[in-house]
């Protein structure tokens, strides 16, 4: 249910029986809620086309659009309030909970829409660095399932890179890869633990070990190329990775329909770089295979002051590379025969990557490749979601206080335990699940509620509240309504009826209204941060009903019949919000 759409409806017929053009009856939820529901503000437009007074059209509007339905001012300097009647609102309300998906409709065009995200790589745990692309991600497939959309998710692992090379090399030489390089011993079970010692050993050296780095990368191309034993170590370092991270995930209350990494487009890799070939797309530069991405007005040498200085750029914009001096392959080449799989597999109007900020020149090359040649159809859209760093208090990336970074599992316990904690202030003790369901929605709601493309600061204390604009309140509130429903004996579901009276009951009401409306502004702004600012203005504003209204011991039965009746409503409303924002809600807190 569109109220907005609904209301403009009885606005064209009153701006065409005046001569207006009805394209001017865009309606608008008030900026001022004191004063009104909604307004139009397009008497200034109107006046300037008629060379009239703002004023004089905002009054003739408002003195013709005076119904029983609505109360319709002109407030200076010229624009146009309007106010529903309570016995309006309560006709909406009422209406409103037999609509499908509580009145969200879904989109007019229906898409299939692939959501890469996740992106975790194999061969090293998850840490907190991995966290906001399968929170974002995670909430925007399901936020595009509810308007409508076919949507297919895919964690695309990074499982095909130098860290797999890295991470071979390393354990080599630590001996303990013995039974598949000298076939001594027995065969080594290569665990968790293993490969987080391993990694970071590795990682660290190969930027002043030069051997090493070139072992690196000669034991990456073998493993793309299956060449043994190296494949065969490659497969088990996945198998265990992918086991843990699926595991991780799944806390998050994070799923995919598509466990492919970047090794599944092995098979197209080949058949990508030769299109390219074929269409003389690509050129060789210091024996690496790349591609001009640059425009007009791009990449364009800044003259050097000094021959030995660094040559830099107007516009950079580099060839893209996709294929390296060894003819080895790289993130381009992979993501580059990925889209070709899947448009192959599927038949796709959207790819969206949901990738942090750093990434935007990468994703930049490889779209533009993609579309010169012809990889993706033109009508194909590829969007890049680029989110900001999560920080500490100091601003800086959130690390622990040795410098190092935390892992995914790490956090996630210390949610748990703090969880309990304030738990147990509630006689709730021992309840590890509840706790997991409070601690992932603290963490969420604190992501999901800032702009995905800033930065923000992770406060561990302040996400965990009760109180405020957090998800443990969202989660409160609904399990305060489902405490309140229990209780309520004698009240008969099917006699459900909504009669506004009070001004908190009409700010409810328009706020479950504002909450509809904030799932389609997400979609555009492909941002979950308009629907958690709605949900909690919901949330807040039945906290005040709650607070100042004794529900239960009202007298009048018709009265607590419609007050229940408006519980149900925000109830129903906050566990819709809360399952596309992957947070549980549970009965009791």
């Amino acid at each position: 249910m569109n109220v907005l759409k609904k209301i403009e409806s009885h606005f064209k017929k009153v701006f065409l029986t005046l001569g207006y053009n009805s394209e001017f009856a865009k309606v608008s939820f008030s900026s001022r809620p004191e004063l009104c529901d909604f307004q139009i503000n397009s008497a200034f437009s109107i006046a300037k086309e008629l060379k009239q007074n703002p004023m004089d059209i905002a009054q003739k509007i408002a003195e013709s659009a005076n119904c029983k339905k609505y109360c319709v001012s002109a407030y200076p300097p010229a624009f146009i309030n309007i106010k529903l009647t309570n016995q309006e609102l309560s006709k909406l309300a009422n209406k409103l909970r037999s609509e499908p998906n509580l009145g969200l409709d879904p989109l007019t065009q229906k898409k299939s829409i692939l959501l890469d995200y996740g992106g975790a790589n194999v061969a090293k745990e998850l840490h907190m660095g991995h966290l906001r692309s399968p929170i974002i991600g995670e909430s925007l497939k399901r936020l595009y399932k509810i308007l409508g959309h076919n949507v297919i998710s895919d964690s695309h692992l990074g499982d095909w890179g130098l860290q797999i090379g890295l991470t071979i090399a390393q354990l080599e030489e630590e001996k303990k890869l013995d039974f598949y390089f000298n076939k001594a011993g027995k065969e080594p079970i290569i665990t968790l633990d293993m490969l987080n010692e391993a990694y970071p050993k590795a990682s660290a050296r190969k930027k002043y070990d030069t051997d090493f780095k070139k072992k690196a990368d000669d034991y990456t191309l073998f493993v793309q190329n299956k060449v043994e034993p190296y494949f065969s170590i490659y497969k088990k370092i996945r198998e265990n990775s992918v086991k843990k991270i699926a595991e991780n995930y799944e806390k998050l209350n994070c799923h995919f329909d598509l466990w492919y990494g970047e090794s599944d487009a092995e098979p197209y890799l080949e058949k990508t770089v030769q299109i390219f070939k074929d269409k003389g797309l690509a050129r060789y530069s210091d024996g690496a295979l790349v591609v001009d991405v640059a425009r007009p007005g791009e990449h364009i040498p800044i003259p050097k002051k000094n021959p030995y200085d660094r040559q830099l750029y107007k516009n950079p914009m580099p060839p893209a590379i996709i294929k390296k001096s060894n003819d080895g392959d790289l993130y381009a080449t992979t993501d580059l025969a990925t889209i070709l799989m899947r448009n192959q597999d599927f038949k796709l109007d959207e790819i969206h990557y949901i990738v942090d900020n750093r990434q935007s020149t990468h994703f930049e090359q490889v779209f533009r490749c993609a579309k010169l040649s012809g990889i993706s159809p033109k009508k194909q859209v590829l969007l890049h979601v680029n989110y900001g760093t999560m920080n500490g208090k100091d601003g800086k990336p959130f690390k622990t206080r040795e410098g190092t970074t935390i892992k995914l599992e790490d956090i996630i316990s210390l949610l748990t335990k703090t969880a309990l904690d304030r738990l147990e202030k509630n006689d709730i003790i021992g309840n590890n699940k509840l706790a997991l369901q409070i601690g992932v929605a603290a963490m969420k709601f604190g992501d999901l509620c800032n702009q995905i493309s800033k930065d923000y600061v992770f406060d561990l204390d302040k996400f965990l509240s009760f109180e405020g604009k957090t998800g443990p309140f969202i989660q409160y509130t609904f399990a305060r309504i489902g405490s309140l429903l229990s209780k309520a004996k004698d009240f008969n579901i099917n006699d459900y009826s909504i009669n506004i009276e009070k001004d908190i009951e009409r700010t409810i009401i328009l706020n479950c209204f504002k909450l509809i409306q904030s799932y389609y502004i997400s979609y555009q702004e492909k941002s979950l941060c308009p629907l958690t600012n709605a949900l909690y203005n919901l949330a807040s504003s039945y906290s005040t009903l709650y607070s100042n209204v004794k529900i239960l011991s009202e007298k009048n039965s018709s009265k607590k019949n419609s007050l229940l009746s408006l519980s149900i409503l925000v109830k129903e409303h906050i566990e819709q919000a809360l399952n596309v924002l992957g947070i549980d809600a549970p009965e009791k807190m």
